[in-house]
């Protein structure tokens, strides 16, 4: 794998080779354990071969003997809550015989808990042997999986034959009965069966990950990947089609945060890391790996298990009094989509007889049949609501809300009302809900995501023949908190809509999503398809490569909002915040006159984003009188807005060393963490003793409930 790091840039590398083989498929197995901030147990992975993918199946259809009337109902399928282990044996056992695996007789566990079967069952290095080609001559070839963070402790293929009823999909008469053909065979047919048997196949994927193992295979781990091979094998073809992997996470891992929510209560879950979830499962990280995926997680009682799943999974009560929780998708998607929370939630009550619980049942009803994708969707088959009448009608789809106990009241009376209506407003604008139902969690304070990476070809450096790349500056601490990026996209959608109207702009944008749902997509695709979809004559000379030259590959202000900004075009609700502006500035001018005339102002009620406007216009004035910032505070209850209002607010009171309002800082500090960051670095450049140690303070307090990468940034600021 010949890919190129260079650490002093933080680059993040890519080591699945996608090219030669894809994961079609993950069911996960997982126990949680909140004493030792671990996620252990097992994953499935389903394959299919780079040369297989190209020919296609072998067979025709009629290998699926299933009696189909395309109709497809929206319900869990019966989960399979039996299991090829216990966890928790299985690790110990694992860790006492595992010296059986290779020939030399010695335990080859790491301090990490990691054990390399590699070299002594092979006599070579694993940098000798993990090229990971499709095709390597007298080289045995070797599956090259993301992951970092964990203790992998065992690796074998699966016998998907043994599981009963499996045979009605070797009935090819082409077919030759050798057992790993066999068992390879019945892979591929299983990840192609139709989308309108989607049920059936979850089922026979979760009988097949409960298969016996029939032979360990030779593994090696890295910082950055599982390197996996089978002795004698030498083609991504030949290679084991489906394989069992038992591992456990790490409690320093950096896809998960263990912290504790609002209520003080212990809780997990993925919180959109730089290098998303390869230390929560290994898999491959590129986007162009789209899979489908199945999970089985265990839990204590007392918790909640969510994830990213199309079903609202309700928990089954194990012997030993845990419950376990199976969720599923359907729709191929990047591994990096899975998300997992699991914690003390409390689930909010929609008002009985509102018309949304009627919507919310209407939905949970709803029969879909769908025709095979064709001339109406251009991604791979899966069940795909934008093929059916009544998805495509559904404004409202099923939603629930979670938050810790300690806020529930708060959020059933000022949150839940609004999501019905959000919901209905993006449907109106976007078209078919890509989704057929949707959690919103409430997560603790420390949650530090802007987004997860999104890598793609284009952008991540040379690109081996394997599928390998590297992110340039992926693991840069500070990338989480650069807003540029985001704010420029808001930015250039606006401009978009203004330059076209919205009319014209929003019509695109229903198009546009009908046209790719389902699919990656680069921003190129989207500027390609707007400006064909406007007039010649009405694009304003405007092309993708002008685009992109004054809007992502340039640094600063694009050109376009400066020119508006020059002619001063800015909106009413602009206006106002500016004459609201000038009125503090006399009142300061007054106040540091002594005068007593602050009465004579009337000032307007402004909204939150007026505010933020308002304190930022503020920010520029060299200097704000202890009074005037006392009635900013008290003129528009400053500690009780939202957090964007409360941030421009502690800037204001570091500025000026409104000592008065330090707690409120402290506050923010603590109990909006991800958006308090840049206060640590106002707080020290201002070299004022008192507020450095209100940041020492703070950071001590906090230190250990942050992620690694906001820890990091943090603590270069302050020492």
């Amino acid at each position: 794998m010949d890919v190129k790091l260079n650490p002093s840039q933080d680059d993040l590398p890519l080591m699945a080779n996608t090219s030669h083989m894809l994961v079609k498929h993950y069911v996960l197995d997982l126990d949680v354990e909140f004493e030792n901030h671990v996620i252990e147990g097992t994953i499935v992975l389903f394959l299919e071969s780079k040369n297989r993918l190209e020919r296609g199946s072998s067979c025709s259809e009629k290998t699926f003997p299933f009696q189909s009337n395309n109709v497809h109902e929206f319900e869990t399928p019966e989960p399979c809550h039996t299991s090829v282990r216990s966890t928790r044996t299985f690790s110990s056992k694992v860790e006492h015989n595992f010296a059986i695996y290779g020939t030399s007789g010695k335990d080859t566990s790491e301090k990490d808990g990691t054990h390399d079967n590699w070299e002594q069952a092979s006599g070579t290095s694993g940098s000798e042997c993990c090229s990971g080609t499709g095709n390597l001559g007298n080289q045995e070839f070797s599956l090259v999986l993301d992951c970092c963070d964990l203790s992998v402790l065992k690796v074998e293929e699966v016998d998907v034959a043994a599981v009963l009823g499996i045979e009605i999909f070797t009935k090819c008469p082409q077919f030759t009965v050798v057992p790993e053909e066999l068992r390879n065979h019945i892979v591929h047919e299983l990840v192609n069966m139709p989308a309108d048997h989607w049920r059936e196949q979850l089922n026979y994927f979760a009988q097949c990950s409960q298969a016996p193992g029939c032979g360990d295979l030779l593994f090696v781990v890295d910082p950055w990947s599982l390197q996996i091979r089978k002795t004698g094998v030498q083609t991504a073809a030949d290679f084991p089609h489906a394989i069992r992997i038992w591992y456990r996470t790490n409690s320093e891992g950096r896809s998960v945060m263990w912290t504790t929510d609002q209520s003080g209560r212990p809780c997990v879950y993925t919180m959109g890391s730089p290098i998303n979830n390869r230390a929560l499962f290994p898999c491959q990280e590129p986007p162009v790996a789209m899979s489908t995926w199945q999970a089985t997680v265990q839990a204590a009682a007392s918790f909640v298990v969510l994830m990213s799943g199309e079903n609202s999974a309700k928990p089954t009560q194990l012997p030993e009094g845990s419950l376990s929780w199976c969720y599923y998708v359907t729709m191929p998607m990047p591994a990096s989509t899975l998300t997992i929370a699991v914690g003390s939630w409390a689930e909010m009550e929609l008002e009985a007889c509102s018309s949304c619980d009627q919507e919310v049942e209407r939905c949970f009803s709803l029969v879909f049949v769908l025709p095979r994708c064709g001339s109406i969707c251009s991604h791979m088959e899966y069940p795909c609501r934008f093929q059916n009448v009544s998805a495509t009608t559904q404004d409202i789809i099923p939603h629930r809300v979670f938050a810790p106990v300690c806020i529930r009241e708060i959020c059933q009376k000022n949150l839940l009302q609004l999501i019905a209506p959000c919901l209905s407003a993006a449907h109106s604008v976007l078209g078919t809900h890509p989704f057929s139902r949707l959690d919103i969690l409430i997560v603790p304070a420390n949650f530090p995501s802007l987004g997860m990476a999104r890598p793609n070809k284009e952008k991540t450096g040379h690109v081996t023949d394997s599928g390998a790349s590297v992110i340039k500056h992926g693991l840069n601490p500070e990338k989480t908190f650069m807003q540029v990026h985001y704010l420029k996209g808001y930015f250039l959608l606006r401009f978009l809509a203004k330059s076209f109207g919205d009319e014209t702009y929003f019509s695109f944008l229903r198009k546009f999503v009908h046209k790719f749902h389902g699919q990656l997509i680069l921003s190129q695709d989207f500027l390609q398809m707007l400006l064909e979809s406007i007039p010649e004559e009405k694009r304003f000379d405007l092309s993708v490569e002008n685009i992109f030259q004054d809007w992502l590959e340039s640094s600063g202000i694009p050109k376009p909002l400066n020119r508006e900004r020059q002619t001063g075009t800015e909106c009413a609700l602009a206006r106002q915040v500016d004459a609201e502006v000038a009125k503090w500035i006399r009142v300061n001018r007054r106040r540091r006159k002594r005068t007593r005339r602050v009465n004579e102002e009337v000032f307007a009620k402004l909204l939150p984003d007026q505010l933020v406007l308002l304190l930022e216009r503020l920010l520029a004035q060299k200097t704000l009188h202890p009074r005037t910032l006392q009635s900013l505070q008290q003129i528009y209850l400053l500690p009780t807005q939202d957090a964007e209002v409360r941030h421009r607010w502690c800037e204001l009171i570091v500025k000026h060393r409104y000592t008065a309002a330090y707690g409120q800082v402290e506050s923010f500090l603590l109990e909006d963490q991800a958006m308090g960051i840049y206060l640590y670095g106002e707080l020290m450049v201002s070299e004022d003793f008192q507020q450095q140690q209100l940041a020492h303070r703070c950071f001590t307090l906090t230190k250990e409930q942050m992620d690694r990468a906001s820890a990091q940034v943090v603590a270069e600021m302050l020492f």
